[in-house]
């Protein structure tokens, strides 16, 4: 038998971070990040591929605040790539392709698409497509009193008196003319009378609203979607769609078939590409080599996973981090750090450690915006979360992740999840406000300017058990909790 060496792993609770001088206060500090080589997010939070985390309303709101969300793959390649769009049609500053329909479709087809798409209303042209000839716009408000979905477009649409604006007009200019008309939606016309775009009202206002979002070149909102190994045709459906960022997500991307995956997408599409998740740093060099934006890190850290147990595999969620970083600073790779966090605290410590960004999985699954059920449980109020290695999720499409997407008999899953439930949060923008208000104090504590600055610039000290005893409230009952801290989020409860 070869010599074997014990190296040592630290994880969140095993450190802190050392405060510095500084001429830093919290509302001084930069947090914008990078996710990938090409992508930045103005927080350095983005949301899990899990089922009952992450749809288009959680990634909606996430990119509201800055962040992004990755779709999870639980899905059929058609209904992941409708909530991608979902996402990429909630808000643009110039809506370039918007949908459209023929005066000959129906007011049911109108109802089905404004469900599907997310709009509100459409631009009529003669042929139905986004570049055809003007004849109407169908709204909300012409569909109101009709009672009979079979009718045609063309007889309940606005016709006559269309507001109507060159293709050069900016979202500044529009805002007046909507004014002026009391009108909520503008179509951008050519000379010929040709479809050249659409400026709303509503993504006026959440351009207004959410100054900090993060947003494509074209002004929508930015969103990703995760792809196991081998489904270049779910990732076909995805890129129709416009989606930002791909996840080559499984539970061990230091595999052949992720590698394999990782080169066939790119060298397929020019799309930025993030796999993993990994924990060393020879699976980052691998992973680089083979054509990665970014890589995610984090072999059996969550809340709701199995596997150090199960398998007896993982690496401690900062020294994996450390691992990746050896190799991805490198080669100016972002890494993200995926699982483990129970307080902001550990967002700020896994950015000191080396990550650009951080993933959240159960943190974000009790929030309103998450697809997971709302359940009452002694008076209180939670939303059921699994993991993708949990027997329901694992039956419900996520074995692949696991390596065990051959088995047919349901009952041969090896499990390495669990199902439960996490404490209602409420909603998604007071609850990241918290999440990103404790990196600040960290940046602010630690003399740090930028997500950068903390990475390069800090100190640590280990934690004895009885120092983080004491770094946790104690002697004393606590008879209200604060909004960004609760005892269920300590180690071991």
């Amino acid at each position: 038998m070869e010599h074997k060496t014990i190296h040592e792993g630290v994880t969140f609770d095993d450190v802190l971070l050392v405060p510095q001088r500084s001429e830093v206060t919290p509302d001084l500090t930069d947090t914008s990040t990078r996710l990938t080589r090409n992508i930045r997010l103005n927080i350095p939070l983005l949301s899990a591929p899990m089922d009952t985390v992450t749809e288009s309303a959680l990634a909606i709101a996430l990119a509201q605040e800055g962040g992004i969300g990755i779709i999870h793959k639980n899905l059929r390649p058609d209904a992941q790539a409708r909530e991608v769009s979902k996402v990429k049609r909630s808000e643009n500053g110039v809506i370039t392709d918007p949908v459209t329909l023929r005066p000959e479709d129906t007011v049911e087809r109108a109802l089905t698409l404004m469900d599907e798409q997310n709009v509100s209303g459409f631009p009529v042209t003669e042929d139905g497509t986004s570049r055809g000839r003007v004849v109407g716009i169908l709204t909300k408000r012409d569909m109101k009193f009709v009672d009979d979905a079979s009718r045609r477009v063309g007889d309940v649409m606005t016709s006559e008196k269309l507001i109507t604006a060159p293709p050069e007009t900016k979202p500044e200019e529009a805002e007046s003319i909507l004014n002026r008309a009391r009108v909520e939606k503008l179509l951008l016309v050519d000379a010929h009378g040709g479809l050249a775009g659409l400026i709303t009202m509503r993504d006026i206002d959440n351009i207004r609203k959410h100054p900090h979002a993060c947003r494509d070149a074209r002004g929508r909102l930015r969103v990703g979607a995760a792809v196991g190994v081998h489904q270049l045709d779910r990732v076909d459906e995805l890129i129709r769609a416009e989606v930002d960022v791909i996840i080559v997500d499984t539970a061990h991307g230091h595999s052949k078939n992720v590698l394999d995956t990782v080169k066939a997408i790119r060298s397929r599409y020019d799309i930025e590409l993030i796999a993993g998740n990994i924990a060393t740093s020879a699976a980052a060099a691998d992973l680089i080599e083979a054509g990665v934006d970014a890589v995610k890190v984090g072999i059996g850290p969550g809340s709701i996973c199995t596997t150090r147990v199960v398998s007896g595999v993982g690496v401690p969620q900062l020294s994996a981090i450390m691992n990746a970083c050896e190799v991805a600073d490198a080669h100016d790779v972002p890494v993200i750090a995926d699982g483990g966090v129970r307080q902001s605290g550990d967002i700020a410590k896994a950015l000191a450690f080396g990550a650009s960004s951080v993933m959240l999985g159960s943190l974000f699954a009790g929030l309103d915006e998450s697809p997971g059920e709302l359940v009452l449980h002694g008076g209180r109020r939670y939303k059921t979360y699994r993991g993708m290695g949990s027997q329901g999720a694992m039956i419900a499409g996520s074995a692949d992740r696991y390596g065990q997407g051959t088995v047919e008999d349901t009952g041969k899953f090896v499990p390495e999840g669990v199902e439960g439930r996490v404490p209602y949060r409420g909603t998604l923008g007071e609850y990241v406000y918290q999440l990103v208000g404790g990196v600040r104090a960290a940046m602010g504590y630690c003399g740090c300017r930028t997500i950068e600055d903390l990475r390069q610039h800090t100190q640590f000290v280990r934690v004895s058990n009885a120092g983080l005893i004491e770094s946790h409230p104690h002697d004393i009952q606590i008879t209200r909790e604060a909004p960004n801290y609760s005892t269920t989020s300590m180690a071991g409860q």
